[in-house]
């Protein structure tokens, strides 16, 4: 596969894309292409829709603040979605947003908030989590977007995972071992990871995760993380041992 081009704006739209297809812009979209990044008639930007695939497309001015996009070119094809479940305690507003950025970075394919004894938030804005999704393929070059989930029940949650799914359980009362030899015993394949709320899950939830089939708890390390940090760290930790970085 081709590599992103940086050199052009990204746009997220949400209809089909095909060699010439008209575009309309809304009118904060358009703005910002005419007058922020200060592009003229002809011009080009790249869009995607999660669907089908990365496409060059030009810029028609229809006004100060009004334009369109014609669809010229695919430049890369749409990957397969990853396999990958994300499966975390609700937070704050701010350090949800983090989260939804940076489990798109890092290769989520479905993000699933779960609620817990100890979660601090009981209500999730969908809306806002998708758009900071959106946000962040735009600026990555990434072309699948997550299946973000209404809030679950971490039971439902538990539940709702296929039987050979491999849950990967960050545990700070796991003894301090090394969470790479753990992993890395394991057949690649179908993956979720686990975090839990700040002051994490209480004795009846840890018995609860770990009686289910196919999990298993690493520790993060000596140090307690925060559950925004513990995000990156287990997520990075699963792709480079059995998600879809390269290994040698």
């Amino acid at each position: 596969m081709s590599s992103p081009d940086f050199a052009r704006y990204r746009l997220c739209l949400e209809p089909g894309l095909t060699e010439g297809t008209r575009l309309p812009l809304e009118r904060e979209q358009a703005n910002y292409l005419l007058n922020v990044l200060r592009l003229k008639q002809d011009d080009t930007v790249l869009v995607f829709n999660g669907r089908d695939g990365e496409w060059l497309a030009a810029i028609t001015v229809e006004g100060r603040k009004q334009a369109s996009l014609t669809v010229l070119s695919q430049t890369r094809p749409q990957p397969q979605a990853p396999d990958l479940h994300y499966l975390f305690a609700l937070l704050k507003h701010a350090r949800l947003d983090y989260i939804a950025q940076k489990a798109v970075e890092m290769g989520a394919g479905i993000i699933q908030p779960v609620l817990t004894r100890r979660t601090q938030v009981s209500r999730l804005n969908l809306d806002r989590m998708r758009a900071n999704a959106i946000e962040a393929a735009e600026q990555c070059g990434i072309l699948t977007l997550p299946e973000i989930r209404p809030e679950q029940a971490l039971d439902a949650a538990l539940d709702a995972l296929e039987p050979g799914r491999l849950l990967v359980f960050c545990d700070e009362a796991m003894a301090q071992e090394s969470p790479v030899a753990a992993l890395s015993g394991r057949e690649p394949g179908p993956l979720a990871v686990l975090i839990g709320p700040e002051g994490g899950f209480d004795e009846a939830e840890r018995r609860r995760i770990l009686a289910r089939p196919a999990t298993l708890a690493i520790s993060l390390g000596p140090r307690i993380l925060r559950a925004d940090t513990a995000a990156v760290a287990a997520l990075a930790l699963v792709q480079a041992v059995l998600g879809d970085w390269p290994r040698g």
